[in-house]
């Protein structure tokens, strides 16, 4: 048996990042999964997951401003940058999927994610339309988020890339993003390089 030995990590870097928002039930889970896996290295985070790592005293954002469930979600949202920028670095490419509807989210994540260029993605179907979706998934949702679309339409708009996917398939919305961000899905992972 051959000896295990320590492997570099890092090689040359992924061309880009992207973060995917929307409101719940916008489709950004399946949509960012299915946009990670279309390059040849590609990683799928989901924010909500890092949320869940805080197994004591997690508190989720809710629709009032409070600040332990706000400090959390900026925790969790540096979170999210560190893995991408470690992703980037070893020339994976990262998709975050986030819920991010205001300017200072957006602004937060600019600042902290160093992988360049950042795409911003803005999953925008009609607000029935994603409560019609969260209505019918797994995932139940206990409040009406469709107060956001509006809040997102308002402070975002003009930002990234706009998909309107309430009756577009997931390949469809995905071709879509890739057209318009020209970012190279590639089949060569390029070459290792050592850390210094």
């Amino acid at each position: 048996m051959k000896e295990f030995t320590e492997v570099p990590v890092d090689r040359e870097p992924a061309p880009a990042a992207f973060l995917v928002t929307g409101i719940p039930g916008s489709g950004k889970s399946t949509v960012a999964r299915a946009l990670a896996r279309r390059f040849a290295l590609g990683a799928h985070i989901e924010v909500d997951v890092l949320q869940e790592f805080i197994v004591s005293g997690g508190r989720w954002p809710g629709p009032e401003p409070e600040p332990e469930p706000d400090r959390q979600l900026f925790l969790r949202a540096r979170n999210a940058a560190l893995l991408a920028d470690s992703y980037t670095a070893a020339g994976v490419l990262p998709v975050i999927d986030d819920v991010v509807v205001l300017r200072p989210h957006l602004e937060f994540y600019r600042r902290t994610v160093r992988a360049r260029p950042l795409h911003l993605v803005v999953l925008c179907p009609d607000p029935q339309v994603a409560n019609r979706r969260n209505r019918e998934r797994d995932k139940v949702l206990v409040e009406d988020w469709s107060f956001l679309d509006e809040a997102l339409r308002d402070q975002l708009h003009g930002e990234g890339i706009w998909v309107d996917n309430a009756d577009r398939d997931v390949e469809v919305t995905v071709d879509e993003i890739l057209a318009r961000s020209a970012v190279p899905t590639g089949s060569d992972p390029g070459p290792v390089r050592a850390v210094r």
